[in-house]
This record gives C-alpha cells, structure tokens and sequence, in this order.
C-alpha cells in the first residue's frame, strides 16, 4: 500500500560541507532547485554562496547555491521539502535531533552516507515514514572548500524509502535527482545494494587509512591486496549467513570494480590524515556486530577496527 502524494520538492538543504555533500548541493542547484548547504564550519560553507562550489575531473563545473548557514536549527525558517544529511555516520544522532525540534510531516530526510543502517539511525528519532536511503557512486575529494575533485562517477545511484507510504516521494526526489544530472533510479533492493557497497568500503578503507596507500597502491601491492581479498571474503560470509542477498559472482566482480577505482584516496584514509573521526563503525563495525548475530567469526573486521581505533585515539 502506498499513500497518494502530490509531493514536487523545490527547496532541498544538504548537511554537510564535505565533497560528497557539496557534489550533492552543486547538481541540486545546477538543476534550477533550491538549495541550501548547511556545516558547522563556516570556512566550509563559505563560497558556496559567493563564489559557488567548484566541480572538477570527471564532471567539471562552477555552481553557486542559495545560501548556507552553520547550525541545523537555521534551517527551520528555510523550511526544505528534503533534508539529504552528507555529513559522517557517526553525527547521526546529534544531527537528527537537531531535526526533529522543527520537523513536520511531509519533510523527508535522506541518508546519503556510506554505512550500514544509518538510515534507521536517522528513524530511530524522526520514524521511518520521514527516511529515505540513498546509495552514491561516486569518489571525491575536497581540494579546499567548496572545490571537489570528482575521481570517478558511476551511474546510477539509487534510492529507497523506509516506509512503503513515502514511495511516491521517494519517486519524486528520484526525478528531481536525475533533472539535475545526479541521474538516480528507485528501486526495492536498497539493503542489498547497501551492503554491496559496504562489503568493498570495509575491505579497502580501513587498509587504505591504516597503510596509507591509494587505493590504486593498495590492489597492486600483493601482499596488501591479501588483506584485502580475505576481508571481502570475510564480509560476504556475513552477508549471506544474514540472508543478504549480493549474488554468486560477487567477489570477482568486486575484485574488478577495486581494481579500476584508480589512485584515490578514499574517505577513511582522508579523515585519518585530517585528524578526524572516521566510520569504521558503520563499516567494519556493522560487519562484527552481524556476525556476532549469525555466529560468524570476523577476525579481520574485528583487527581493522581496533587499528583504525588506535589511529584515531592519537589524533589531536
């Protein structure tokens, strides 16, 4: 059953200056929407409005947005019909609290984050009607801010709501997604997809952020590469003992994608060496928690966390 909607969204905020947030905001507003970019840093959100935000590599473009601000609660006067949250994993509560003091029926917020869950972190407050799960293909970086070296853009990516009653808006954003260029399809799998996603980030992010190498390093170095293969390994054990469907031919086709992802940092090893949190929970984490549920030992999970913990605990 799906509830009847006229829903059109015009004005979208996006929450979280980072690259993969201001990529989000940069499309949104090139395709004549409304956009807000919302950070706490204000240096981070600074030129958007100004200058605009700088696209460059495999998408090239200069885009300003409507206008930023730097506290969650500013955007209650805004009043966006879609909150997309970019922002790390692990500022989900805070941020949907920050939410839910002028949340009103009809808003919807969409995870656009890497991880497992994380869009039943953001129900878990604001219920899951309000909640879409969006799936990114892409890898960027940040140059300086609002300036976002794409490395690769494989279309599509993908969208799902939570509750079957906010399908139609789900559809809705996936059309206001693709007009802009972030072409997008909706589709019933998203756990599935989901956890494909997760399986290659928990595989290759923690290597690259405790190593330091490129990803593109990290697949033609052999010795590191086994590292990689036995955590890819580890991880559709997992998925499979929990009924996650992600297909027979997974591994080798995970082994290629790496393999072309090129010389990219991918965003764990870039929170490493900007002193930041990383998601380690959302990834590996989710990998030890759902294999402790389905009896599974995860050794290589379980060794990826308590490094990339230890790296974290010696930031400043």
């Amino acid at each position: 059953m799906k509830e009847k909607s006229d829903f059109n969204p015009r004005k979208f905020a996006v929450i979280g200056a980072g690259p993969v947030g201001c990529t989000a905001a940069a499309f949104l507003a090139k395709g004549g929407f409304d956009v807000t970019l919302c950070d706490i840093i204000p240096e981070l959100v600074k030129p958007a409005a100004e200058t605009g935000i700088m696209i460059e590599g495999v998408e090239n473009f200069l885009q300003p947005v409507s206008r930023t601000c730097t506290h969650v609660d500013e955007l209650a006067d805004i009043k966006p019909d879609v909150i997309i949250i970019a922002a790390k994993a692990n500022a989900l509560p805070l941020i949907a609290s920050a939410i839910e003091s002028f949340y009103k029926e009809g808003m919807y917020v969409v995870s656009w984050q890497n991880g497992i869950n994380t869009e039943h972190e953001i129900a878990e407050t604001l219920g899951k009607k309000a909640v879409i799960r969006a799936v990114v293909n892409y890898g960027c970086q940040l140059v300086k801010p609002c300036h976002v070296k794409i490395a690769f853009h494989h279309y599509p990516h993908f969208i799902q709501e939570l509750d079957p009653l906010s399908k139609e808006a789900a559809e809705s954003i996936c059309k206001a997604l693709n007009k802009s260029g972030l072409i997008t399809e909706h589709t019933d799998q998203i756990v599935s997809i989901v956890w494909r996603k997760s399986i290659m980030n928990a595989s290759m992010n923690p290597v690259c952020a405790v190593t330091g190498l490129t990803m593109s390093e990290t697949m033609n170095d052999p010795i590191i590469f086994q590292i990689v293969s036995s955590l890819l390994k580890e991880c559709i054990k997992v998925a499979r003992a929990n009924e996650i469907t992600v297909g027979w031919d997974y591994y080798p086709n995970a082994i290629e994608y790496l393999h072309n992802a090129g010389n990219h940092k991918p965003s764990m090893l870039l929170d490493m060496e900007n002193n930041r949190k990383t998601e380690i929970d959302f990834l590996n984490g989710k990998f030890i928690e759902f294999g402790s549920q389905a009896d599974i030992d995860t050794p290589y999970n379980s060794t990826m966390r308590a490094l990339v913990k230890g790296l974290e605990s010696k930031q400043k």
